[in-house]
């Protein structure tokens, strides 16, 4: 009975050493893939999503403006007549 739970002791902690670095290599498998991910990204010249967003805001918020601005500049010309 002592050797089967000497056993049995030896036998759970191999198994947790090998899901501890099964984990540790996942995590490390996952890093280095992001990595690579973000160079791809920075080589492409990609914006993130965050930059995407504030870009869109600046875009809609001009096109405001010069929707304000048109009907103005519309009243300010006058044709030349022809003669």
């Amino acid at each position: 009975m002592k050797n089967s739970k000497f056993v049995f002791d030896k036998f759970t902690k191999f198994l947790e050493q090998g899901l501890v670095s099964s984990r540790d290599l996942a995590n490390e498998l996952m890093i280095i893939l992001k990595s690579k991910r973000d160079e791809i990204v920075f080589k492409m010249k990609l914006t993130s999503k965050d930059e995407f967003e504030v870009l869109t805001k600046r875009v809609e918020n001009l096109e405001k403006k010069l929707q304000k601005l048109q009907p103005k500049n519309k009243k300010k010309i006058k044709r030349a007549k022809r003669s």
